[in-house]
């Protein structure tokens, strides 16, 4: 067993915990619940970690890691229709509704 991802915000573990999974490599989240233990334990210690079971997966899945924590990055765009500059992390502008080509 091996951790791939720790985060203090478990909506972004579990999220994480779901891409991987949905690749097919089994996982578990060890301190899901233990945020209520800061101050008996360090901050760090009590966020919620991603283990893999399998070894032979690790490589894989910090593959996916990667990839998920870098799907936002990119160069504003500019649409098509009026012009406005957007944000890379939209997919219709934000200015006129109009999707990104």
């Amino acid at each position: 067993m091996k951790m791939v991802f720790s985060n203090e915000n478990r909506f972004i573990s579990n999220n994480v915990k779901n891409l991987i999974e949905a690749q097919g490599i089994a996982t578990f989240i060890k301190n899901e619940f233990s945020q209520g233990a800061i101050g008996e334990v360090s901050m760090t210690d009590a966020w919620p970690e991603v283990w893999i079971f399998d070894d032979e997966d690790f490589n894989q899945a910090i593959e996916i890691v990667e990839c998920s924590q870098t799907a936002h990055a990119g160069e504003e765009w500019l649409c098509n229709h009026c012009e406005e500059a957007n944000d890379p992390s939209f997919e219709i502008c934000w200015h006129c509704q109009n999707d990104r080509q």
